[in-house]
Parts: C-alpha cells; sequence; structure tokens
C-alpha cells in the first residue's frame, strides 16, 4: 500500500465503485442539542429551546469512531484516504466543501496482511467513514462470539487484489488491447485518449486511482515498446 495517498483519494484497485447518482444519505447520527418550538403560556408564543436529540453524523465523529474501531481491531500503519484535505489534527481545513467524489479508504496492517476497506456508497465522506467504522465493529463481534475468527471474517477479501502497487493489472488489460494484436505507441495513446474519457477524475465514475492505474499502463505500455523497437 506504498503508493496510497491520504489526500486524494487513493480508490482500491478491484473493488467496485458506486456511481453518483446511486449513492444514498446515510443514516449514521450523533448526540446533538437540537431546537425546537415550544409554546410559551405566558409570553403567548413559540420559544426555541434546545433539548438533546440526534443529528446526521459530521466528520469528527466519523473519524473517532474509525479511530476507535481500528484501535479495537489491533490495526496497525493506518492510512485514511479521502477527497477531503485535513489538517495534523484531522479535521478538515476550511473552505472546503463535500468533495464530488465522497468516497472513503483505510488502508492497514493487521495480523501481518496488508488489508484495506473501501466505502462509497453515501453522499458524504462522514457517512462513509462511520460506514466503515460500523462494518469493523460487525466484524470484531465475529470474533467476540467465538463462531469464527478475525481472519476467517477477512477472507472474502483475499479474492479481491491487495493494496499496492505491485498488484497492478497487466497494461493490455488496462488500455483494452488484446494480447496477441500488434501495438504502436500511437496505438497505446489512442486507447489511453479513451479510456481516460471514462476514467478521469473529473467524470462520473471517474476518480484519481482508476487515472493514475491508467497514466502507470500508458508509461508501461510505452516503456515496453520502445524496448521492443530498439
Amino acid at each position: 500500500m506504498a503508493d496510497a495517498t491520504r489526500y486524494p483519494l487513493s480508490w482500491p484497485f478491484g473493488w467496485k465503485r458506486t456511481k453518483s447518482g446511486e449513492r444514498a444519505t446515510a443514516t449514521f447520527t450523533e448526540s446533538a442539542m437540537v431546537k425546537r418550538s415550544q409554546w410559551n403560556r405566558e409570553a403567548v408564543r413559540y420559544d426555541q429551546i434546545e433539548v438533546k436529540g440526534t443529528k446526521r453524523v459530521g466528520l469528527p465523529t466519523a473519524r473517532e469512531r474509525l479511530t476507535d474501531q481500528l484501535q479495537r481491531l489491533g490495526a496497525a500503519d493506518v492510512l485514511l484516504s479521502t477527497n477531503l484535505q485535513l489538517t495534523t489534527y484531522g479535521q478538515p481545513r476550511g473552505g472546503q466543501g463535500e468533495p464530488a467524489d465522497p468516497g472513503v479508504a483505510v488502508y492497514f496492517t493487521l495480523h501481518g496482511k496488508d488489508r484495506v476497506l473501501a466505502c462509497d456508497k453515501w453522499t458524504t465522506v462522514a457517512g462513509n467513514m462511520a460506514a466503515i467504522a460500523a462494518h469493523i465493529d460487525a466484524i470484531r463481534r465475529v470474533d467476540r462470539y467465538g463462531v469464527g475468527t478475525l481472519d476467517q471474517a477477512f477472507a472474502g477479501y483475499d479474492s479481491l487484489p491487495a493494496p499496492g502497487s505491485h498488484n497492478r493489472p497487466p497494461w493490455r488489460k488496462v488500455l483494452g488491447i488484446a494480447e496477441d494484436e500488434n501495438c504502436s505507441a500511437e496505438a497505446v495513446q489512442a486507447a489511453y485518449r479513451d479510456m481516460a474519457k471514462q476514467f478521469h477524475p473529473d467524470l462520473q465514475g471517474g476518480s484519481h486511482e482508476a487515472m493514475a492505474m491508467l497514466n502507470e499502463a500508458r508509461d508501461q505500455a510505452l516503456r515496453e515498446i520502445g524496448d521492443c523497437a530498439g
């Protein structure tokens, strides 16, 4: 996971993306003081008072929950990746709105293995962060109940590529060029431009991680073609 970055989002290769139009509003909440109207008989009016209630989970609380769950899990070398620029204290820098891509990926080591969990089902970074925290809590229950182990709970993720640059797919697969097709630098650049129309992070369904993978595939192809030509 050496190539993962805290910002921008490093989406794990092999993980399916949620289209922006299919994302939903998360229902994760946190305790908060909320305002409500109360009838004041003496003044013959409604007054605004504060009472204990709940509100949609915010980023500080979501991050706190995720950090807590990772610690309880026993995760090491944690790297949280999003499209929000954070301060050294883990708070979002001022002047930022919700990013177009609210996906969250958390990279960590568990029992000597590189692991990653990612979520982009919800419309906010906080919602996706809280979802990963809740997911880790559910995984931990497997171990607590004594029915299975953490390694068994993570077994389903072993079919996905482990995070890192060492497991990038062959450039022909990324660029959509057949194995038996004679290829030139011009053909590589043409395939690259076509794929960039799908992968570019400014486009729906694209991401920085996908674009980085495409750039790497193009560079690898051009190096290989150059070596053959030489």
